[in-house]
Formats: structure tokens, C-alpha cells, sequence
């Protein structure tokens, strides 16, 4: 078991990530209309797309370099509390794998749960709050008992995965805690989190990835 992420593959999957999140660009912004301000999506996309501009610099460094200009790109680009969400996530995830030329098994665990921490901490949010981290937190716990039980590689791309879209669902039934839903009388609850959404997009495509390079 296992698998080598390199720098280039890390760039290439955020062009697919922006691609997944460019093309639900009014699905998203729809879903932040119902419980937000509508700028989610249009923030998101735009620091993907940046990522993007990027992608020749980012595919040549070594993984942990990358992940921290990946921060300090998501920091400078994307407004309101997603950038510096994203980035102290980033920033987190490159602390986690300092000095590693690939990203193996181990290691996307590792930076999954680095990022985790980074927004729970950062963002004074957690599971339940109806934000991105209830795609992310159901993910990094799947991920977590796939490694303690040795899953197949494949079987855990595909567990993970699961989790995190089931997650982003899941915040349908939410009261908000976090963001503008609160302000709603009935904070939000029958409509889905657009950042749990964009995160579960994210969770999706790497875990693809991964099992493409199997």
C-alpha cells in the first residue's frame, strides 16, 4: 500500500479543483444567497484561479515550499475570514510535512489534519458550527480509522471521500454558529453550507487524484 503525490501533482489536482468549483460557480453562490452574503463562491474561485496562474512556480518546488506559498497565496487573494481561513490552513499543512519532497499515505493524512486544526483554531469554530469543517472533520476521521486499520489504498480514497460529501450534506439540518446564516431566524437550517460544499469539492478531486495514481 501506499502512494507519492510530487509538487506537480499537487498543482495539478488544484487545477482540478478549481475546475470542479468554477463549474459550480451559481449552484454554490445560490446556496450562500440563501443563508449569506453570495460572495463565497466568487472569493473561493478566485483564489483557485490564482493557484492556477501559478501552477508553473508551485510544480517545481518541493511539497512543503509549495504548500506554503499555496497560504500565502489563499492569504493575499481571497477575501474575508475564507483567506485567512485557507491560508493559516496552508500555512499549518506545510509545518506538518516541513522538508518532504512527496506527499505519501501518511503524509495527506497529515496535512489534512494540520489544516483542520489550523481553521478549528483560527476560525474558533468546530464540528457542528455549520461550516467547512464539517466536510473536513468527517474526512480527516475517516482517513484516520483507514490508516489504523490498514484499508486499501483505494477503499480509502473512496471512504474519505464519502465522508466529506456526506459531511457537507449533513450541515443541511445545522443551526449556524459561524458567518451570516445567524442572523436568520431559523440560522440556517434546511439550506446547505456553501464553504462545507467547496471543501467537500476539494476532498473529492484529491481523493480522485490519488486513486488515478494508483
Amino acid at each position: 500500500m501506499g502512494f507519492e503525490l510530487t509538487a506537480k501533482d499537487y498543482a495539478d489536482y488544484l487545477k482540478r479543483a478549481h475546475a470542479k468549483i468554477h463549474e459550480n460557480g451559481e449552484y454554490v453562490t445560490e446556496l450562500d444567497l440563501a443563508t449569506g452574503d453570495g460572495d463565497h463562491w466568487s472569493n473561493i474561485n478566485m483564489g483557485f484561479e490564482s493557484l492556477v496562474a501559478n501552477y508553473d512556480k508551485l510544480s517545481t518546488m518541493n511539497v512543503s515550499d509549495e504548500l506554503k506559498e499555496i497560504g500565502k497565496i489563499m492569504m493575499a487573494v481571497i477575501g474575508g475570514s475564507s483567506g485567512v481561513l485557507y491560508g493559516s490552513a496552508y500555512l499549518a499543512a506545510a509545518k506538518a510535512v516541513k522538508g518532504k519532497e512527496t506527499l505519501g499515505r501518511q503524509e495527506v493524512f497529515d496535512v489534512l489534519d494540520a489544516m483542520l486544526e489550523a481553521i478549528v483554531k483560527r476560525g474558533q469554530a468546530q464540528e457542528g458550527f455549520k461550516t467547512m469543517i464539517d466536510s473536513l472533520a468527517p474526512a480527516v476521521k475517516e482517513y484516520k480509522k483507514c490508516l489504523d486499520e490498514e484499508v486499501a489504498d483505494k477503499e480509502l480514497c473512496e471512504n474519505v471521500k464519502k465522508a466529506a460529501i456526506d459531511g457537507a450534506e449533513n450541515t443541511r439540518n445545522m443551526e449556524a454558529v459561524r458567518g451570516r446564516a445567524t442572523y436568520q431566524a431559523n440560522k440556517g437550517v434546511g439550506h446547505l453550507d456553501p464553504g462545507a460544499i467547496t471543501m467537500s469539492y476539494q476532498i473529492s478531486v484529491l481523493m480522485d487524484y490519488v486513486k488515478e495514481k494508483l
